[in-house]
């Protein structure tokens, strides 16, 4: 049994993680930890009109629950609450579940900072439909380096998201220049400055209530590859934020991601 702390709690996520959360015997939400302007009630329970959450805390100092877990699932929202929240856990010995999004290199710095002392996992897509499509997008970038193919990367969320490009796809376009040779990224194209061989292209749409769609194209001449994730249902990604916290109880500080809970 793994105890967990949301932070985030009230939030979309949150709230599926923890609604989740009771069809499983091997996880219990113990607390919740969210934005001081969103609480009207120090009661999980009361504050998600949920009985079974009844008298479990809801606070938003992550430092009065923090004792009775063993892990918290960070999805608060904010970078700054995410890592502050992180540093707080590594210092007490707790592994730290990271699914927020839009985080900048030196806030992701900080993580890894804070993984000498306790487990982090940090995952821009908690899905594991997701995290296949970034080992497959490896692979295929890999195997097609060097072999005339452009890379392009297209995601689709809905009109509220507030981040844009999503962390989903700045990780893809991360794993094209990685394994596949390119150098840089560029984020929407305008004018007449044709594309060049070592760009990838990222680009981001926004509409209605998409939950979350993306597609790598490998492009060459008289063919080309089209590798697409589409998400239907945020459970995916909070069936994969409770996996993720059984994974990481107990591990060796260090600084993890879902391939290392898909041991791929």
């Amino acid at each position: 049994m793994v105890k967990v702390v949301v932070c985030g709690a009230l939030g979309r996520m949150g709230r599926r993680i923890i609604a989740l959360s009771k069809e499983r015997e091997d996880v219990e939400v113990v607390g919740g930890v969210e934005h001081p302007d969103c609480l009207n009630t120090t009661d999980l329970g009361d504050a998600l009109g949920d009985g079974d959450f009844k008298g479990k805390p809801l606070t938003s100092r992550l430092e009065e629950v923090l004792p009775l877990c063993d892990v918290i699932i960070e999805f608060s929202g904010n970078p700054t609450a995410s890592v502050s929240h992180t540093k707080l856990a590594s210092l007490d010995g707790k592994g730290s579940v990271v699914g927020t999004t839009g985080l900048t290199d030196s806030e992701l710095e900080e993580l890894k900072g804070c993984s000498k002392n306790a487990p982090v996992l940090f995952s821009p897509n908690m899905s594991l439909g997701i995290n296949l499509l970034f080992k497959l997008t490896e692979t295929v970038a890999r195997i097609l380096s060097g072999k005339n193919f452009d890379a392009e990367v297209v995601e689709i969320h809905h009109r509220f998201k507030k981040d844009a490009p999503s962390g989903t796809a700045v990780r893809l376009a991360g794993i094209l220049r990685e394994a596949g040779g390119f150098t840089r990224e560029v984020y929407g194209r305008e004018g007449e400055a044709k594309r060049t061989e070592e760009e990838v292209g990222v680009f981001a749409v926004r509409g209605g209530d998409v939950v979350g769609d993306h597609t790598v194209y490998f492009l060459g001449f008289g063919e080309r590859l089209e590798l697409t994730h589409r998400a239907t249902s945020r459970d995916t990604f909070a069936k994969g934020a409770i996996e993720a916290a059984l994974w990481i109880k107990g591990r060796e500080p260090g600084f993890y991601s879902m391939f290392d809970v898909l041991n791929l």
